[in-house]
Order: C-alpha cells, then structure tokens, then sequence
C-alpha cells in the first residue's frame, strides 16, 4: 500500500476550493472549468490549477467536445468516496452542535443524485423496497446481487431491469449499498441504482433542479413512485 498515494488525494480532496469543485461534479454531470471556478469560488487561473491536479491523480477525467472542454468524476468510486466524507463530516457536525436545515437542504434530503443514482429519502425507500420485495440482496462487503423477483417487482414502472443489467459493464456491481449521508441509512447505487435513476428523468418522473444535486419529484412522478412503494412507505419520503 502506497502511503505517499494516499496522503496525496487526501490532500487534494481536501482543499476547499477542489472539495466545492469536486462537490458539483456529484451528480453525475460534466461541467467547464469556468462553472468549475464559480462552484470553487475561485478565478478561472486557480481553477485550472486545481483541475489539472484533479486529472492528474485520477479523481477527475477530461472530455473534448469541439472547442469546448468539459470534467467530471473519474469513476463510481470517486463518487463513493466522496459521499462517505460527506457522510462522515455530518456525523462530526451534528455531534458537535445542532445543524440548522434550511429549504435547500430540505430539497437534497427528499431526492437528490448522488453521481448516477438516487439518494436521500427517496433513494432510501426504494432501496428498502427493492430489499422487501426481494428484488435484490446487498451483501456484507457492500456489494449486492439482483436476483430473479427483479423482473416482476420492477414491471409496474415500465423498466426491463435484466435486459438492461444484462447490456452493462461488466466490471461494475448490478447494485450496491451505498450509505445515505441524510438518512445514515443505504440507498442503491450499481449498474441498478443508475438504470432507475435514469429512468425515472426519461420518464419525467424527477427533474433535475438548476445549481443543485435536488432532485424534483414532479405531479406524474408522485403518482408513479407513490404507486410502486406504497402509502406508507412514501408517506416516509414526503415526511
């Protein structure tokens, strides 16, 4: 084990301005370096900097398009790694003194996107669904399997889970438990967790709100999700 490594993403994910930027990246989207410095609240020389560094030690990726060029998060695990710090740094927060929850706030702890897939009280209901139902099993080293009930209890939202499971990358776990840093409890990432998440956009079931990773659950999507979980359970994630 590279120690130096380590020490040095550390040190990079900790700098405030690289940890704001990285933050914004944390749904999923691709964004300038100019949006970039605005989320670091830096000038657009000292965002370079920092994304360059970024890129180099793998935590970030660039993309080309045209004249214009774009980052995002390098891989799933970055993701993961990011939303246990976040986790992490709730937890000390709220241990050392009350945390006041303002609008916004509300909005991310309802639905939000946590790199490809759905977190907060929504991703968290789904999950314990998909768990009931039996539709998937997460296993003790944070791994997870879909299993054969995943067809009939995903039927009702119009998704074809095993076909779509079956046309993935390979190298990335059908799902996961992925710890809630709002709710301390998993919602589901994996190949699954991004498929429904997905979905549910194509669907207009969510939508996605400017400058923030909230997710909106819109009028269609209320009676579509409230439908599937059930009363009670949905009644959990507009409480």
């Amino acid at each position: 084990m590279n120690t130096n490594q380590i020490a040095h993403v550390a040190a990079l994910v900790g700098e405030p301005a690289r940890t704001a930027m990285l933050v914004a990246l944390m749904d999923g989207r691709a964004l300038t370096a100019r949006e970039l410095a605005e989320a670091g609240r830096v000038s657009a020389a000292t965002a370079s900097r920092h994304l360059g560094l970024l890129v180099e030690a793998g935590l970030l990726v660039l993309e080309r398009q045209g004249r214009h060029r774009y980052h995002r998060l390098a891989s799933p695990e970055v993701a993961h790694l990011l939303e246990g710090l976040m986790q992490l740094a709730v937890r000390q927060a709220t241990a050392s003194r009350p945390v006041v929850v303002g609008p916004r706030d509300a909005a991310l702890r309802q639905a939000r996107t946590c790199y490809d897939h759905i977190a907060g009280r929504l991703g968290v209901a789904i999950a314990a669904h998909l768990l009931e139902e039996g539709a998937i099993v997460f296993d003790d080293d944070a791994g997870g399997r879909v299993t054969g009930r995943a067809q009939a209890v995903l039927a009702p939202l119009g998704l074809a889970a095993q076909d779509a499971l079956a046309a993935g990358a390979a190298r990335r776990p059908p799902c996961r438990a992925c710890l809630d840093w709002s709710e301390r409890r998993p919602h589901m990432a994996g190949r699954l967790g991004a498929l429904l998440c997905v979905h549910c956009l194509e669907r207009g079931w969510l939508r996605r709100a400017q400058a923030s990773r909230a997710l909106e659950i819109t009028p269609p999507g209320v009676v579509a999700l409230r439908n599937w979980l059930g009363v009670v359970r949905w009644g959990e994630v507009t409480g």
